[in-house]
């Protein structure tokens, strides 16, 4: 369950003054987001699962150079994101993205049929053979947006970059995603 920012902000100042169960409450709210945002770069569950943890360790030593009244999250997922990529350099080991694209099982008013589901299924699969041939950046700013639902804010803090940067990399990884799916469907 993700906090609230203010709760966010309470935590990490109670963390700065050697409270380790304000720590924990920040992990165990996060914890679930870290570990997608490491596995988008990783591809590995394994490796993701380390890569959030060495973040959050990282992150705690961190604290002191937080800054006071910003948000939590954003800084958060720029250290797992370095972390993941760290990591997945050190290994040497091309990065494939089995994202599920998880949503709610269909109630029996909007269940598609047979021929509807192995359409969605094959559409949900180009997506991801598509987000795969992407470079780093480029999955992660369209992971940032479209699985984690971060705001332009919140992106822009994470990347480390500005807020309009942020728009032009996604336009740009959008593009490049469509370009890979539209050759996928052309055959090429």
């Amino acid at each position: 369950m993700e906090g609230r920012p203010t709760d966010d902000l309470a935590l990490v100042e109670r963390a700065k003054h050697g409270d380790g169960d304000a720590y924990g409450e920040l992990v165990t709210r996060y914890q679930a987001l870290a570990s997608r945002t490491a596995y988008v770069i990783t591809g590995d569950s394994a490796e993701a699962d380390e890569a959030a943890q060495d973040a959050f360790v990282k992150a705690f030593y961190a604290l002191e150079r937080f800054r006071p009244g910003a948000p939590f999250r954003p800084w958060l997922l720029r250290i797992v994101a370095n972390e993941a990529i760290n990591r997945r350099k050190a290994t040497v080991r091309r990065a494939t993205v089995g994202l599920s694209v998880a949503g709610d099982p269909p109630s029996g008013d909007t269940a598609l049929s047979p021929e509807g589901a192995v359409l969605a299924s094959e559409r949900r699969e180009a997506v991801l053979s598509g987000l795969r041939r992407l470079r780093d950046d480029d999955r992660l700013v369209i992971a940032y947006r479209y699985f984690f639902d971060l705001s332009e804010t919140e992106m822009a803090d994470a990347l480390g970059v500005a807020q309009g940067t942020v728009k032009s990399r996604l336009s740009r990884a959008m593009t490049r995603l469509r370009e890979l799916m539209t050759k996928e469907d052309a055959g090429g």
